[in-house]
């Protein structure tokens, strides 16, 4: 009997069925992941909504970063300024506040995130350090300077509008945070698979020599999404100060290796060349899912600590090499 397939029908060869299976770890472990903890911590309230709505919370200053975080990576570079920069921004935003009212503060801490772009893109594509270092260098001055400002104490938001918009309010059950999270994953996807833009990004970190070449200003692709990257840890930095009511240089204190992993394990590569937005929010909120379902299970924090770093690790393993 002869094996050859009609015109037109798909030809399956194992190896890109193992490509497909490992692209969509991410979606098969987050259900893995969501279906163990739904039946072991049944008695102890984890499908409760409100336990549920929490990991949102939890997760959606997390997701935002990663977003943006997607670009960064998928150019080939990366930015470890983002929790300091998150935190640096509650601090302005509520001092800004304090001063002027909520459309000052708002526009202080869209002028931070700005302002740390430019200063993070012009460093790395003008004068040629990497962006590690870069990056690194200016998580400490943003630090810094938001313990130098604040005084290290706690400054208040007493705006209960601006409470409400970043973070603070819900719509009946939903938190606002949600709907920021969908809002900014929407427009993410968009830019990065449906835009120019996206592209050129997608190439600049593919291969950075070709796309040069094809005519892509690959410097102008880096700075931009280095800003990107600033602006999504200010607005983060925004949202954690209206959900706790303050601005404090420890809010997104470590947030940067979180957010890396929630890129990663969606499926964006270290090396550049391949993002996607919808993996990276779900690997965001599977991050958030696995440390509530360790905190339910009442595990101690080192045990948290090596129980999350194992699952990341086997998926993150599972998920890379597509070819």
């Amino acid at each position: 009997m002869s094996t050859r397939n009609s015109p037109g029908t798909p030809v399956w060869h194992p190896r890109s069925l193992m490509a497909n299976w490992r692209q969509n770890i991410i979606y098969i472990g987050f259900v893995i992941i969501f279906v163990f903890f739904a039946v072991t911590l049944n008695d102890k309230g984890f499908l409760n909504p409100n336990n549920l709505l929490n990991i949102v919370r939890q997760t959606a200053m997390i997701a935002v970063m990663a977003i943006a975080m997607t670009f960064v990576l998928s150019s080939g570079e990366i930015d470890l300024s983002v929790g300091a920069v998150a935190g640096l921004t509650s601090v302005t935003v509520a001092m800004a506040i304090d001063a002027g009212g909520m459309a000052f503060g708002i526009c202080a801490g869209i002028a931070t995130g700005i302002a740390v772009g430019v200063f993070n893109g012009i460093l790395t594509t003008r004068v040629g350090i990497p962006s590690f270092l870069t990056t690194l260098a200016m998580m400490g001055i943003a630090k810094g300077v938001a313990m130098w400002i604040s005084d290290t104490a706690a400054v208040p938001i007493i705006n209960p509008t601006y409470s409400w918009l970043f973070g603070g309010g819900s719509v009946g059950k939903i938190p606002v945070l949600l709907f920021w999270m969908l809002l900014l994953g929407a427009a993410g996807h968009f830019f990065l698979k449906r835009s120019t833009f996206g592209r050129r990004v997608l190439a600049t970190g593919g291969n950075e020599t070709a796309a040069r070449y094809s005519g892509i200003d690959t410097r102008s692709v880096k700075f931009r999404v280095l800003i990107v990257s600033s602006m999504a840890a200010a607005l983060a930095g925004m949202l954690y100060a209206g959900r706790l009511h303050s601005g404090r240089f420890q809010l997104g204190e470590g947030d940067e290796l979180s957010v890396i992993a929630a890129a990663v394990l969606g499926g964006t590569s270290l090396f550049g060349g391949y993002g996607t937005v919808i993996g990276t929010i779900v690997g965001a909120l599977m991050i958030g899912l696995i440390n509530n379902g360790l905190i339910l299970m009442g595990l101690e924090f080192s045990q948290q600590l090596i129980a999350r770093g194992g699952i990341i690790i086997l998926a993150v393993a599972l998920s890379q090499k597509r070819n």
